[in-house]
């Protein structure tokens, strides 16, 4: 028998969903919670797929843990807490290569890259869906950089700490190309105001000018009105007769 669960990682508790899935199988609950914890405890403030193969004859259980996806462990890793809704406008924080790394080894045994290098690239393809830099650069321009072996000696030698000095200077970059982009969103929003308040006086005017003109088509319909009534009245002798 199998069971699939979406557990958060080191912290899965008791509860009636829980009873209603393990009941059928006939399994100690307290221990399931206390396997499934420690296998999943690389993994707390994620959310972990796992999956109970059942016996139940014998009401023995086997545990196997699917990392979580490539995105959830790069927020983890950088301590973001959710992506950026407009990536190619606003980055929301910027990665090094080591911290890369570190995400793909974590992710490689249950990808189907053949090796560390691609894993990284495929980690790199992550932090374009997230909005990231990447060593201070666009996330997108990161695939060919490593192609060209750049990045090699970090990637080969498995590096995953990070220098502190490199740290304070990718922060600093960081800080200040956040500002720049803070003034640049500043004048699109700006501009996008002026547009729509440009669009809405324009409105106005053409409401105005409408109203306007609306008097004179009344005059000329009263003075159409009445011009035709001395026609009515020459007419009334003629159908007395």
């Amino acid at each position: 028998m199998e069971i699939k669960l979406l557990v958060e990682g080191g912290s899965m508790k008791p509860g009636p969903a829980l009873s209603q899935q393990l009941g059928p199988a006939g399994i100690n609950m307290g221990q399931v919670i206390s396997q499934v914890n420690e296998a999943t405890s690389g993994f707390k403030g994620l959310k972990v797929p796992v999956t109970l193969e059942v016996d139940t004859g014998t009401k023995t259980f086997e545990i196997s843990v699917a990392s979580p996806p490539m995105s959830e462990l790069i927020k983890k890793e950088i301590g973001l807490e959710k992506g950026s809704g407009l990536q190619e406008k606003t980055k929301v924080g910027n990665v090094a290569i080591e911290q890369l790394i570190s995400v793909a080894k974590t992710k490689l045994p249950n990808m189907i890259c053949r090796d560390l290098k691609a894993a990284v690239k495929e980690a790199v393809g992550s932090c374009v869906s997230l909005g990231l830099l990447v060593e201070n650069k666009p996330a997108t321009e990161m695939a060919e950089i490593i192609n060209s072996g750049k990045y090699n000696k970090e990637i080969e030698g498995e590096m995953t700490e990070v220098d502190p000095k490199k740290q304070v200077q990718m922060k600093d970059f960081f800080e200040k190309y956040k500002e720049e982009q803070e003034k640049q969103l500043a004048v699109e929003q700006a501009a996008a105001e002026a547009a729509e308040a440009e669009k809405e006086a324009a409105k106005t005017t053409a409401g105005a000018v409408e109203g306007e003109a609306k008097p004179e088509g009344e005059a000329g319909a009263e003075a159409g009105a009445e011009e035709g009534k001395p026609a009515e009245a020459e007419k009334k002798p003629e159908e007395k007769k």
